[in-house]
């Protein structure tokens, strides 16, 4: 088969490339700059110089292939320059999936996420759940806006399949669960929320749901790729267990976060703060809980997640190597 990828330079989308040149399938891979394609050129992928943001850019690109995997999305919590958010994520879906209509491709893979839910409130909700109010995060918000658009794609007879990872991790992360590990292994990390969880999925398994879905999914059908369930502080207490760093014993109440993100939301006003003192992070960090069963996926996909020990046991070691830098 001959598959189009956007985000295929990020984390997901090259593992998604990967696996599919493994499997011997043709890729072709939406990038913005060729010189940085480079480990994907020499997997045989074929690189198409693009933009979501720029419809036209992938019309030649995807036309005449067997499916579309659109995984590319803007993704930053705390910062202050969100103007890309909608263009990329809103916009940008809109544009894979009008094209794709267009030139009637056979089916495709949407990347959504369980932040569309919100706060779960410590619930482990399913594919029926809806969420309607306001959302934590710019990042949230307009995942959520491009959820609906999918959905409203897929409802009017598009053959597209949309999964729902949770936290993704794994070797060669650079986003917020590489963040983590890295201040917890370098001890910066002086204290742990409270009460907060996410569903924890190695990259990999992520990846392999996403070409399960395109292989066994049913169109106008969503699914929870999203790992197992922890809060921040039993993950990093299996993290000590494997790695022998002690992990920080002081906890924060959602109730304290909460006040100090009011309180960092006068002051952004004034002056620039870090993305990891903001007002928006330390908000999504106050007992939030972005919480989701993937019975679904692993009854239709048979789709079986890692343990989250099995998945640390590898990613550990590679932030460790990392933090050693060269010899």
């Amino acid at each position: 088969m001959k598959y189009f990828v956007t985000g295929a330079t990020g984390f997901v989308g090259g593992r998604v490339a990967r696996q599919l040149r493994a499997a011997g399938h043709q890729v072709v891979a939406l990038v913005r700059t060729l010189s940085k394609a480079g480990d994907l050129s020499t997997l045989g992928v074929q690189l198409a110089e693009g933009d979501v943001t720029d419809r036209e850019s992938m019309r030649a690109p995807m036309r005449g292939v067997d499916g579309v995997f659109h995984i590319a999305g803007w993704y930053k919590i705390g910062t202050r320059d969100q103007h890309l958010a909608k263009a990329v994520n809103v916009d940008g879906t809109r544009n894979v999936l009008e094209l794709m209509r267009e030139l009637r491709i056979a089916k495709g893979v949407y990347t959504s996420t369980l932040a569309v839910n919100s706060d779960t409130h410590g619930v482990l909700v399913d594919e029926t759940y809806r969420y309607l109010g306001p959302h934590l995060s710019e990042y949230d918000r307009t995942k959520a806006a491009a959820h609906h658009v999918a959905a409203t794609f897929a409802r009017e007879g598009l053959p597209l399949v949309i999964v729902q990872p949770g936290l993704i991790y794994g070797p060669g992360d650079a986003g917020p669960s590489h963040e983590l590990l890295v201040s917890y292994l370098t001890k910066n990390l002086p204290m742990v929320p409270q009460r907060t969880a996410f569903c924890w999925a190695h990259v990999d398994d992520v990846a392999d749901g996403h070409v399960r879905a395109m292989e066994h999914g049913k169109v106008n059908e969503n699914y929870y790729i999203c790992g197992p369930p922890h809060t921040l502080i039993d993950a990093l207490a299996v993290a000590e267990q494997l790695s022998g760093v002690r992990a920080p014993r002081l906890t924060a109440p959602p109730a304290l976060l909460k006040t100090m993100s009011a309180l960092m939301r006068a002051i952004e006003w004034l002056v620039p703060v870090p993305s990891n003192y903001s007002s928006e992070y330390l908000r999504v960090s106050a007992g939030v809980t972005y919480l989701g069963s993937n019975a679904k996926a692993r009854a239709a996909l048979a789709w079986v997640p890692r343990d989250l020990a099995v998945g640390l046991a590898e990613t550990l070691p590679h932030e460790m190597a990392g933090l050693a830098g060269p010899r």
